[in-house]
Formats: structure tokens, C-alpha cells, sequence
């Protein structure tokens, strides 16, 4: 990691002081980008039918949004300021902005979510709002102006498309120039006014709710679980009131549901899965020209692998998880999937049996490729 992405400070003071706790202004924070995104680039991204992306504006006083996929003739149409282009994961496609999402791996990869760039011209924003996660704003040309709070009342404009608050008190305010970044933990207020045409690269953090846990590990059980039995009542006796729900039915229902329970390891299992598992517009595709397992390992040897730009691969004491599923694979080939698993990809070498199998697996369903030239 950069010693300047963090302000000069360690990842440990970085959790132990700020993480959750309060904002950090960082200046100079990237100072070495692999490339620069540039508008024509985003805006491509944005009429891909694959991509997220929203287009906001505000005029005549009212805030409007749109969704992508986006025709070109539409930004021809807007004007020279007061509009805002978002496109989200941008790290799944361009590979120097995967680059500076993963300089971010002070932090497990389960918990980062994506690089979302916004492109706005001068007055351009989105509004005061706060997010339910944490995120780093990092300013890529131009300069922003951003405001803040620590109030996270939830006072928003009733009729706007998109979360605007309606009463916003900034406490603290900074001008943001090209390389400097904020972080914000959740339900900081923030409002961003670019005071140039640039960008904000915004690295977000998978927070889910508990409700969205319960519901889709609910899920996972109504696959994984085979509860026998089948209700009967052979002393069932004559009712007088035939629309009733008695308490001694309601007991005998709640006894069958007794038989759901699950275990640590079916929890492992989930989570391995669940945080693995591609946003829904993901999809991956096998190479066009598959490589025989004798080339593939040829090309392993000479250029090692990547993991696809897409591709979310975790592991715990037991299991390789990648992309929502557990990877079957030989106990040899664990030390380096574990490896591919941290560092994305794995340098040329002559490698065992096991995890050549393993990584023409993957390779052959897309979620790796032998690394370019």
C-alpha cells in the first residue's frame, strides 16, 4: 500500500482512530495513478447495457434522475453545468481503476464493494445525503468543494428521485484538488459542488442489513435442508367450530418448524457464498478461443493467471469461494488458490497437478485468465 494513501498514518491507526469513527482528509493521498479515466471512457461505459449507471441534474430548482444505459445524443444535450454522471464498478472493466480499488486491501475484500466514478462539470452535484457506508472520495482533476455533518437526521426531500436532505447544516467544509480524498463513515452528511469539470472515484464498502441477511440465508437453507416428516393428527376429535385455529394446531405447527436449526459450518458456507456472489447485470463469459489444458498450463508457466476484473474469490479455514459458488478442488491446490485469493493473480511458475486443474476450471468458466503480455 502507499504510504501516502492513508495520509502517512498505518492501516492500524487508520481502524483504531478513524474507521467508523470520524473523517479523514487526506491530501495528496494518489499521487502516482496508473492512468487517468477520461470523459469519452465514461461516458462509453455508460450506454453499456452491463453497466450501472445515472445521470443527475438539477434544474429549474428540482432534482432529475435517469438510468442507463444511455444513448450518445444524450450528453450532447446537456449543458456546461449543474449535471452529474455516475457509473458504478467501474473496477470490473477498466483494469488500472481495479488497480487503485485493491490498493485498499488493508481492509478484507468481503467488505469492499466496488469504484464508482462520477464525472461533473462546474455546479455539478448530487445533493446533501448521507450513505449507510463507509467511503473514501477521492478527487481526480478539477476541484470539488465538499461540505459535511455529523447530522444524520433523515429529513429528505419527500418528492425528489433521488435522497436529497432537506435541511443540511455543513460543519466543516474543504476544496478538494486533484489527488486528495475524504473518508466519511456512514451517515456522515456530505455535499459535493464541483467547482471544475473532474471526477470523483468513490470507493464504497458492502454494508448489508441485517434484514437482507436473515432473508437471504433463509434462502440458503431452503436449498441446503431436507426436513422429513409430514403433519397427521390420528387423534383428531369433532369441532364445533370449523374456522378456527386452535392453540393445540398452532403448538403442533410450531413443533415441525423446531426441525429448522442450522450450524457454524452451514453458516461458513453462506457466508462464503453470499459475499462471493455477482450483482445480478454479472455475467461472465468463456474465452472465445479456449485454450486445451496443455496450452493453458503452457501459458501459466510463461505469463501466470489473473483473476477476471469481475471475479470475487474468498476463502476461510475450509473452503475456496468464487463468484457465489465453493470451489471443488484438490487439498493440494489450497496454498495457491488461498494466494491467487489475496493477490488477484499468480506469477509464472511450474505448478502441481492439482492446481492446474483447479485454475483450467476456473479459466475455462471465465473467472480467470492467463495474465496479458
Amino acid at each position: 500500500m502507499s504510504t501516502t494513501l492513508l495520509g502517512g498514518i498505518t492501516p492500524q491507526q487508520f481502524l483504531a482512530e478513524y474507521w467508523q469513527k470520524k473523517p479523514l482528509l487526506i491530501r495528496g493521498a494518489v499521487t502516482d495513478f496508473p492512468e487517468l479515466m477520461d470523459l469519452p471512457r465514461l461516458k462509453a461505459l455508460a450506454q453499456r447495457d452491463d453497466v450501472e449507471s445515472r445521470l443527475i441534474e438539477f434544474k429549474r430548482g428540482r432534482w432529475h434522475m435517469e438510468h442507463g444505459p444511455f444513448e450518445a445524443r444524450r450528453f450532447a444535450k446537456l449543458g456546461e453545468s449543474d449535471w452529474t454522471v455516475l457509473v458504478q464498478s467501474v473496477n470490473q472493466h477498466v483494469p488500472h481503476i481495479a488497480e487503485l480499488l485493491y490498493r485498499f486491501n488493508f481492509l478484507p475484500y468481503y467488505r469492499l464493494d466496488d469504484l464508482m466514478i462520477s464525472f461533473a462539470p462546474p455546479g455539478g452535484s448530487v445533493g446533501p445525503h448521507y450513505d449507510s457506508y463507509d467511503v473514501f472520495l477521492l478527487q481526480v482533476g478539477g476541484r470539488k468543494r465538499w461540505q459535511i455533518s455529523s447530522d444524520d437526521a433523515a429529513n429528505f426531500i419527500e418528492d425528489a428521485p433521488i435522497r436529497v436532505l432537506k435541511d443540511f447544516a455543513p460543519q466543516e467544509e474543504w476544496v478538494l484538488e486533484h489527488g486528495d480524498m475524504l473518508y466519511l463513515p456512514p451517515k456522515y452528511a456530505h455535499h459535493g459542488v464541483a467547482l471544475d469539470p473532474g471526477m470523483t472515484y468513490s470507493i464504497g464498502f458492502r454494508a448489508p442489513t441485517t434484514q437482507e441477511i436473515a432473508s437471504r440465508f433463509m434462502e440458503f437453507l431452503q436449498d441446503e435442508m431436507q426436513v422429513s416428516g409430514m403433519y397427521a393428527d390420528p387423534a383428531r376429535q369433532p369441532t364445533t367450530a370449523p374456522g378456527l385455529i386452535d392453540a393445540g394446531f398452532t403448538a403442533d405447527i410450531g413443533s415441525m418448524l423446531s426441525a429448522i436449526h442450522w450450524n457454524e459450518d452451514m453458516v461458513a458456507r453462506f457466508t462464503g457464498r453470499y459475499f462471493t456472489e455477482p450483482k445480478n447485470h454479472v455475467f461472465f463469459e468463456p474465452p472465445e478461443a479456449v485454450l486445451d489444458f496443455d496450452e493453458f498450463t503452457g501459458q501459466v508457466a510463461e505469463r501466470g493467471v489473473v483473476l477476471d476484473l469481475k471475479s470475487q474469490m474468498l476463502y476461510d479455514a475450509e473452503r475456496i469461494y468464487l463468484n457465489g459458488d465453493e470451489l471443488e478442488a484438490d487439498a493440494r491446490a489450497r496454498t495457491e488458490l488461498v494466494r491467487l485469493a489475496d493477490a488477484r493473480m499468480l506469477p509464472p511458475g511450474d505448478y502441481d497437478e492439482a492446481t492446474l486443474e483447479a485454475l483450467y476450471t476456473c479459466y475455462d468458466y471465465g473467472y480467470l485468465h492467463p495474465a496479458p503480455v
